[in-house]
């Protein structure tokens, strides 16, 4: 099945100023962000990418745009179910300010029982993420063969709930990962099982196209010893 590279948009105004910012409007890449966005094509040179998909939100088209700038070949396809986890009354709130709310601990400690006030629980957030992800699987398989890779640009904690799902992790274990604004996490996904081949990387992504050699050819099994990594 399909590679997915998940893509955490770069870092926005709302990262600088310590702010949830959820689904709030206006929030887009800061500087720093625009500079991480600027480097994505240099990243993913020579990885032939068969679709790209983007959280509807600002901060996540902004990321991809260097990239289709770079690949005019790229249709960018956008789907409401890798967006942002709808924080409901806490979105646009200072991190430092919630962290004193009773909810936060559940948050951190319980996330699968987290159900944000006027908003949506942790749990959905991460299904949805999922049945996407499933979805898109099917269709760049379907279009483009096994071997294809495609990119998916969401948000951090959507991402993690997606490792978390890969890895068979419980959901309220994910906040023990992390991912780095414009940080790449790459899952091969196959008939049996996934496999995490990225996580959080903030480098060079070319040693994620298909290589030959057998340990790219949609088995399920892995590679005992651990394979021999990028040529």
């Amino acid at each position: 099945m399909a590679t997915l590279i998940l893509v955490r948009h770069g870092r926005s105004t709302a990262n600088t100023a310590g702010v949830l910012a959820g689904r709030t409007p206006g929030v887009h890449l800061d500087e720093r962000g625009a500079a991480q966005a600027a480097g994505l094509p240099a990243r993913l040179a020579g990885v032939p990418l068969a679709a790209v998909v983007s959280s509807p939100l600002e901060r996540c088209a902004q990321t991809l745009q260097p990239l289709l700038d770079a690949r005019p070949e790229l249709v960018l396809r956008t789907d409401e179910r890798i967006g942002e986890c709808d924080y409901g009354d806490w979105s646009g709130r200072k991190l430092g300010e919630l962290a004193g709310e009773p909810l936060m601990e559940v948050v951190q400690q319980h996330p699968s029982a987290a159900v944000f006030p006027g908003g949506e629980s942790m749990r959905a957030m991460q299904a949805r993420a999922v049945d996407a992800v499933r979805d898109w699987n099917a269709r760049v398989d379907a279009a483009h063969g096994e071997d294809a890779l495609y990119v998916m640009c969401s948000h951090g904690d959507v991402i993690k709930a997606l490792v978390a799902d890969a890895l068979g992790m419980h959901l309220d274990l994910f906040q023990r990962i992390h991912v780095e604004p414009c940080s790449a996490t790459a899952i091969r996904y196959t008939r049996t099982r996934p496999f995490l081949l990225r996580l959080g990387d903030t480098g060079e992504l070319g040693s994620l196209a298909p290589r030959g050699g057998g340990e790219r050819d949609g088995s399920a099994d892995a590679v005992v010893g651990g394979g021999a990594g990028a040529p």
